[in-house]
């Protein structure tokens, strides 16, 4: 099953030096029953692109959250692409979003297929969209419209021999 898992640029680096992605469970977005059920009409590529964008978006709120522990972190949206043996995924009805799965065991970094990326031309927005989160998440229509304006870029894909470019 193709799982994409958020990240940041720190995160990656770890990934890379670690030789995979943990410790399990992590979060990740898939093309799950309950995504197929919401979006009858979409096909595969439509689908696998909204999981994208979910896991686009919780990259988001990584970014944030590092800042916000005081780590300096690239204003860049980070998702790395992984297929994994479907049994070591998880989806159900307990988890809020309808493509979110939780992975039940790391992922070695042969498993992952390509890296997804903001491009630096993304930054200013990607910025903006950090400082909104918190206003976004009590309710602000304007401060949900900044976040939900980085969606405007997509991201940039990455060969799994392309990361250490990245990653200088």
């Amino acid at each position: 099953m193709r799982v994409y898992l958020p990240s940041t640029i720190p995160a990656l680096a770890r990934v890379v030096a670690a030789g995979e992605l943990g410790p399990a469970p992590l979060t990740g977005f898939a093309v799950t029953p309950a995504l197929i059920e919401w979006y009858v009409s979409g096909d595969t590529e439509e689908l696998e692109y909204v999981a994208l964008t979910e896991a686009a978006r919780a990259s988001l709120r990584m970014l944030a959250a590092d800042r916000k522990d005081g780590v300096e972190v690239a204003a860049r949206r980070i998702v790395i692409a992984a297929d994994v043996p479907d049994e070591t995924v998880k989806a159900g009805a307990d988890l809020e979003e309808r493509a979110r799965v939780r992975v039940l065991e790391p992922v070695p970094l042969r498993l992952v297929a390509a890296v997804h990326v903001d491009d630096t031309d993304a930054a200013p927005d990607v910025e903006a969209a950090i400082a909104a989160l918190p206003a976004a998440d009590t309710g602000d229509d304007d401060a949900r419209f900044v976040v939900d304006g980085v969606e405007d870029h997509e991201l940039l894909w990455y060969a799994t021999q392309e990361i250490p470019d990245l990653l200088t």
